[in-house]
């Protein structure tokens, strides 16, 4: 289908492109890679009559390191993420991950802020943030203010960002130890049917600290509180790392769709989150 009419606007700063917001309200929308928001606009299923583009504002581009935080300016692409050799170097797990989504094309376009934005349950980025305990900087009319990825997702495409916010970065401290995102797909450019991403830290043979969010299991990504208590402090033998997959697997509420209905969600849901964590295990 075509989309409705609508005038299309591209600022060249955030602050103009916070005004365009305010003057138009629900009747704006901004577009970053666009890969969300176009097909339901093609759909006819919301009613935008203001698109507002933001791919000329250099402010929300670009990758930066130093004293030990990464910081990513929401309209860096998946591609870029990739192409990065010092995130890869510092953060691997963001390649590993990134490597992952969809295909060649869309991640040409498709941006970081955009995945992790739109609160869309099956995009990759959410959960992996989650892992890496990321903090999203919103600006907005009355300022900028931070919300943590564990508090920014309340159902699915419903988040903590006020309509007349933009996510303007992402950061967080660089982990330590090993790290793993695992995902089961139907096929290259799917949605994941179970992802999982871990991260471990092990002094001594005891698990030091630990991270694990999950992909696709639920309304909105699923950090794994529980499964962390249970790694956190102990020997990551046999038994510990089955109760921390057990947990992974009682924390998700997937729905039965396309992908299968939900126990093989759920039994796919603890290979992926078994794998995930052996072998973030063997690199740290």
């Amino acid at each position: 289908m075509i989309p409705d009419n609508f005038e299309y606007h591209k600022p060249n700063s955030i602050t103009g492109a916070i005004s365009l917001l305010s003057e138009w309200g629900d009747d704006a929308r901004v577009i970053a890679g666009g890969h969300s928001l176009i097909p339901v606009m093609k759909q006819r299923l919301t009613d935008i009559s203001h698109l507002i583009d933001l791919k000329d504002i250099e402010e929300l581009k670009g990758i930066s390191i130093s004293n030990g935080i990464v910081k990513i300016g929401a309209m860096t692409t998946q591609h870029e993420l990739i192409q990065s050799e010092e995130l890869a170097k510092t953060v691997p797990l963001i390649r590993e991950a990134s490597l992952q989504i969809a295909d060649p094309q869309v991640r040409y376009l498709g941006t970081l802020g955009g995945n992790v934005a739109n609160g869309d349950p099956a995009n990759d980025m959410p959960g992996l943030m989650q892992t890496l305990n990321a903090s999203y900087e919103l600006k907005g009319p009355d300022g900028t203010r931070n919300v943590d990825a564990r508090e920014f997702y309340e159902a699915a495409y419903f988040t903590a960002r006020e309509d007349e916010e933009i996510l303007s970065s992402i950061s967080f401290a660089v982990p330590n130890g090993g790290y793993a995102y695992e995902k089961q797909k139907r096929k290259i450019g799917d949605y994941a049917t179970a992802a999982a991403g871990v991260l471990i830290e092990v002094e001594n043979n005891i698990c030091k600290t630990a991270s694990i969010a999950l992909t696709n299991l639920s309304d909105t990504p699923v950090f794994c509180q529980n499964a962390v208590k249970i790694l956190i402090g102990n020997k990551l033998d046999e038994p510990t790392i089955q109760e921390a997959v057990t947990a992974c697997v009682d924390a998700s509420e997937p729905v039965a769709d396309v992908r299968g209905p939900v126990e093989f969600k759920k039994y796919v849901a603890g290979i992926i989150v078994r794998k995930a964590i052996t072998n973030a295990l063997a690199r740290a």
